[in-house]
């Protein structure tokens, strides 16, 4: 049920990213669905909900955004009393974990190598292109040698299709992004895993890991909206303990 992160993080940072497996959505949404935005029944997302709740022995719900695409991370203090608009979250509070959904876009888990910080953002292009990671980077107060990062299911570089005006945006930023770049036909195959750790490297984040999983070409474990536009949602969460 999940995919737990291969990484030397502290022992009392805890991390996981959901798979479809189990569950109790029915339909394209089969099983383990977490997005209450595409459509499945509510009432079984929230006992899918409940149910990676209870199993990850969380005292508190996991702290569920309404993602939009932007480079906004909030800082979690308490639980959330309503859905915020962001794309990131980081906190210091144990017990409280920070959670990005998923069906393709890049889930990006951080944490300081003391354990005592973490944050969690969701980086499709745009969020990649608009800043998202440097955004959460600023969130932590310790030097950016400090501080490691998993790489959560995404699309593989083999199937992430893409047009010149994406790739543009991102030669404008760094010019060595062409080499996460593969020209395919009049389009470009994009590798996020690439583009991502040129980011965090270029922040002087070197203790990058993670990166191995292609959801599009994974269709028993992952959901891709790339693969079917009407799918579920995986999860990604870190939290303190």
């Amino acid at each position: 049920m999940w995919v737990i992160p291969d990484w030397p993080a502290p022992k009392n940072v805890k991390a996981v990213s959901t798979i479809r497996k189990g569950g109790f959505s029915a339909g394209p949404y089969d099983g383990f669905n977490l997005g209450l935005h595409v459509g499945d029944n509510v009432e079984h997302v929230q006992h899918n909900r409940d149910f990676l709740q209870q199993e990850l022995e969380l005292t508190l719900a996991p702290a569920w955004l309404n993602q939009i695409h932007s480079n906004r991370v909030i800082e979690l203090e308490k639980p959330l009393s309503a859905i915020v608009d962001a794309d990131g979250s980081y906190t210091q509070r144990s017990g409280l974990a920070c959670a990005i959904m998923t069906a393709d876009c890049l889930p990006v888990l951080l944490c300081d190598r003391a354990g005592t910080q973490v944050a969690a953002v969701h980086a499709g292009w745009r969020g990649l292109a608009g800043g998202i990671i440097d955004a959460a980077l600023a969130k932590f107060s310790v030097p950016s040698s400090e501080i490691m990062v998993w790489l959560g299911p995404a699309i593989g570089p083999t199937a992430f299709e893409v047009g010149g005006e994406v790739r543009e945006q991102f030669m404008a930023l760094d010019p060595n992004a062409e080499q996460a770049f593969v020209a395919y036909g009049d389009k470009w195959l994009a590798n996020l895993y690439l583009l991502a750790t040129q980011r965090l490297h270029s922040y002087g984040v070197t203790l990058v890991y993670g990166g191995e999983h292609c959801t599009f070409s994974e269709p028993e474990r992952f959901y891709s909206y790339r693969r079917e536009p009407v799918t579920g949602r995986q999860a990604s969460l870190i939290w303190l303990d």
